[in-house]
């Protein structure tokens, strides 16, 4: 919406996009000087930064979940109706130690089910609807556009809400720098953070906006995209809010130790 909409031009900038596989691969990419600002699930930020591998900041928020926005789904075929169907089963999430699995984990731990027994596998989200069909995994979890598009073309159904219990309204991913960043550039991070705070805000009020942006880059038809529920956008980093997913992610030994998230915040 940023780019598209010219609202990084508008506050002078010319930013160049390259895509990554994984918020994980989108760190390394920061972290090797590929790229300036890498947008991620908040999970590999707070990791690298709970291990002192990187003095990642957070130059803006993205989104958090949204009711049926994020979750895991099954076809009816499986014989898994609810979560507790889930225990010993086959999930596919993006990448280990992402929002994917934490966010599942939560909900598993919310319904008392364990989740010692479940193999988690790495898949791409837009694969996960073909898994399911060749029966290479039983469940996956997804994000929209990907719920919409998987109970239109495979039939699957959201046989858990990970949106719900301890994790209602979940940050779900941002936007990180590294200190050096905004220490040797403030001006463009600040512009940065208006244009995002911008588009965020226009994009929050009309969906119509959205829509055509979803067939371009997550590669959907217009009618996936129209039926598609969206996650709660976000832009501003809210210290307090976002502390929620260190607490969470050293509750589920993600973390080995705590992170303060207002020592991270780009103001």
């Amino acid at each position: 919406m940023a780019e598209d909409g010219g609202y990084f031009r508008r506050e002078g900038l010319d930013v160049s996009t390259t895509e990554a596989a994984t918020g994980q691969a989108s760190l390394t990419k920061l972290l090797s000087g590929e790229a300036d600002i890498a947008y991620s699930s908040y999970t590999p930020f707070f990791v690298a930064r709970s291990k002192g591998t990187a003095d990642i900041r957070l130059i803006a928020d993205a989104s958090s979940a949204g009711p049926r926005s994020t979750g895991v789904v099954a076809l009816p075929s499986s014989g898994i109706r609810s979560v507790a169907d889930l225990a010993g089963k086959r999930i596919g999430i993006s990448a280990p130690n992402t929002i994917a699995d934490t966010l599942t984990k939560s909900v598993l731990a919310d319904n008392h089910v364990d989740a010692s027994g479940i193999k988690w596998v790495p898949l791409p989200l837009p694969n996960t609807a073909a898994a399911l069909k060749n029966g290479d995994i039983d469940a996956g979890f997804l994000t929209e556009p990907f719920i919409t598009q998987a109970s239109r073309t495979a039939g699957a159904e959201l046989v858990a809400d990970t949106g719900t219990g301890s994790t209602v309204d979940f940050p779900t991913a941002g936007y990180g720098t590294l200190g050096s960043f905004t220490s040797s550039s403030p001006k463009t991070a600040a512009a940065f953070q208006r244009a995002m705070a911008a588009a965020t805000r226009d994009a929050s009020a009309d969906r119509k906006k959205i829509e055509p942006l979803m067939v371009k880059y997550a590669k959907i038809d217009a009618d996936t995209a129209a039926r598609t529920g969206l996650l709660t956008f976000q832009s501003t980093v809210d210290a307090r809010r976002l502390q929620r997913v260190p607490d969470l992610l050293l509750k589920t030994g993600v973390l080995a130790k705590p992170v303060d998230v207002s020592a991270m915040v780009v103001r």
